[in-house]
Order: structure tokens, then sequence, then C-alpha cells
């Protein structure tokens, strides 16, 4: 997954590989307005709802909170790890499980709220469907 990121880094922003760096708003943002459709996904497993935020915390070092809203109900947060040294960008702790569970068939539909270290806002909402896999 590194050396994917690494290359659409290089290929988007003309930088090689090495100099690849995801750690402010300036630099996560191009990106994630490209992969918005992507910033969640939803899987149905063992008779629950998993709500993966993968692709955000791949990219989180240059956002400062990630809030969701599942159907109408109350904001929560979903709080990511630290962001630390050169590889913290594509870096998910082993041990760190990158979703939260509901109940089978409860996530009909979803609003990703992001606030980037600069302090601008940006938002998505998503259908079940178009986040399904």
């Amino acid at each position: 997954m590194r050396i994917i990121m690494a290359a659409l880094a290089a290929a988007v922003f003309g930088v090689a590989p090495a100099q690849a760096q995801f750690d402010s708003a300036e630099q996560v943002k191009p990106i994630l307005k490209m992969i918005k459709p992507q910033w969640v996904s939803l899987r149905e497993y063992e008779g629950q709802d998993l709500l993966y935020f993968t692709m955000l915390e791949v990219y989180r070092c240059g956002i400062d909170q990630i809030r969701y809203v599942i159907n109408e109900g109350k904001p929560a947060v979903w709080e990511t790890p630290p962001c630390e040294g050169d590889e913290a960008f594509s870096d998910i702790p082993a041990d760190r499980l990158p979703f939260t569970t509901f109940p089978l068939k409860s996530v009909e539909k979803l609003r990703i709220e992001l606030t980037y270290d600069d302090g601008t806002v940006e938002w998505a909402e998503y259908q079940r469907g178009d986040v399904l896999q």
C-alpha cells in the first residue's frame, strides 16, 4: 500500500517517492478530494455493519478531527493514532482496527466531516449503497 501511495504522490505532485510527505492539510487535501467516494466503506460481517475509516487513517496527519453521523443520530468523533515519524501517514498500528461496528443493516446513510489542520472543513454524505462493499 505504501508503494501505491508514494507512486500516486509522484504522479500527482511530481515528487520522488522518498520526498513524498503527507503531514499537513496542504498536502492531503488534494488527495482526499480525489478519493472522496472512498473516504469510508461499509461491510456486512458476522451479523454486523462494519464502518471502515481506513483511507482517512492513512491521510490523518493533515486532519485535526474526523466526525461522523450515522443516519440522523448524534455526531461522533473517530479518534486516530498520532502522527509520528516520516512514515506516519501510511502506518496504521498493527493492533488497531480501523473500523467501528453497528447492528446489521442499521447504517442507511452517513455524513463524514473532516476538520483539517489549517481549520478548513470538508464533508461528504453517503447512502448505504454508495459505500457497501
